[in-house]
């Protein structure tokens, strides 16, 4: 058989991860049962990714998209981050709660860039509403750029079910525009 290497290698990783994943769940997937699904050794996994949580979420991000390649630009800033809260929703449906809820209980194993990427994906909505007029300034703190991702992480991480559009809405109409525009708005 010949030696795969580099992207391909990487893909095949990547897919024998996603497919573990899937088939298992995150609690009973671990490197030696992707190794075997990928044909490899786990060593060739630990020398691309340093533990489970992280093979997961390239996994995730091989299989669901970045939505850091990909931000929401809808022409308006509220639905701009309704997509991207949506975004975050469809990948916990996917996923399932005991995938998010192994890749939280592990998040001290993972990069923190993990994190920083949502706080990326949401200066470049505010710098887009910025730019159309829509809010007075992109110049925001980064606490309340993150209050609507992190608001649903927090939904997610204390239910067992899909998030309702309801909430993201709220997130969105309730707490995060009126903390960029001050001005209250209600949803509904």
């Amino acid at each position: 058989m010949e030696r795969r290497r580099g992207a391909e290698l990487e893909t095949v990783l990547l897919d024998a991860a996603w497919d573990e994943l899937m088939e298992v769940g995150y609690a009973q997937l671990t490197m030696e049962s992707v190794a075997a699904r990928a044909h490899t050794g786990k060593q060739v996994l630990y020398r691309r990714w340093r533990n489970r949580a992280e093979l997961v979420v390239a996994a995730m991000r091989h299989h669901t998209g970045s939505i850091v390649d990909n931000v929401p630009d809808t022409g308006t800033l509220r639905d701009d981050v309704l997509g991207v809260l949506q975004r975050m929703a469809d990948r916990f449906t996917t996923l399932g709660p005991d995938t998010i809820h192994g890749l939280m209980a592990e998040a001290p194993d993972l990069d923190p860039e993990v994190y920083r990427r949502m706080t990326g994906v949401m200066r470049t909505v505010v710098e887009r509403a910025a730019a159309r007029g829509e809010i007075p300034t992109a110049d925001v703190p980064a606490q309340v750029l993150t209050a609507p991702t992190n608001l649903l992480r927090h939904e997610i991480f204390f239910t067992h079910e899909p998030v309702p559009s309801s909430i993201l809405t709220s997130l969105v109409d309730d707490v995060f525009l009126p903390l960029v525009s001050g001005t209250p708005r209600r949803s509904g």
